[in-house]
């Protein structure tokens, strides 16, 4: 029996969520598994890991392969290198405590990119929040100079038609006075 290492679809449409598992490769893709080693979620920004890291090396002591994507997240992980780093020390090549010292090196760094990369992405959303707040409030400005011009014209148009109505009101008894003086 082959082993493969891959992601088992979960979630709902359009927003995917994997286990990451170690399955019979004659196995559906959303079939039995042997062991489940852990979760993928990539619609968070950086995607989100959490994977069982002695789990995953275990099974690839025992020869399972994994497919692409989850030889990315392994690798992304550490999975890969201290399967590799137990191999030296299988043959010798280093003693058990350099293996761990590199891989602890490894993974310090890694988390410090990590950490990095999180950093940018919420400076970015402050950055645009702030660019947003700033044109919402030039937009309520000219909304708010708008509607006070709006309001002057009219004020003046009113004023216009009271005085048009005055005068007319004035006109109106003088040309009756005239009718009056005609006729008699």
């Amino acid at each position: 029996m082959s082993v493969k290492i891959r992601l088992q679809r979960h979630g709902k449409k359009g927003k995917p969520f994997y286990w990451i598992v170690a399955a019979d490769a004659r196995a559906k893709r959303d079939g039995r598994f042997l062991e489940k080693i852990g979760t993928y979620n990539p619609n968070t920004n950086p995607a989100t890991i959490d994977l069982n890291l002695d789990s995953a090396v275990q099974w690839l002591h025992n020869g399972a392969q994994p497919t692409d994507t989850a030889r990315a997240i392994l690798s992304y992980k550490g999975a890969l290198l201290k399967h590799h780093l137990d191999g030296g020390v299988r043959k010798g090549a280093l003693t058990q405590e350099q293996a761990d010292a590199k891989l602890a090196a490894w993974l310090e760094s890694k988390a410090g990119k990590v950490d990095a990369k999180k950093a940018g992405l919420s400076k970015a959303e402050a950055d645009a929040k702030a660019k947003a707040l700033k044109a919402e409030k030039e937009a309520n400005e000219k909304r708010i100079a708008a509607q006070a011009e709006a309001a002057k014209v009219e004020e003046a148009a009113e004023e216009v038609t009271e005085e048009v109505a005055e005068a007319a009101t004035e006109e109106a008894p003088a040309a009756e006075e005239n009718n009056e003086e005609t006729q008699a």
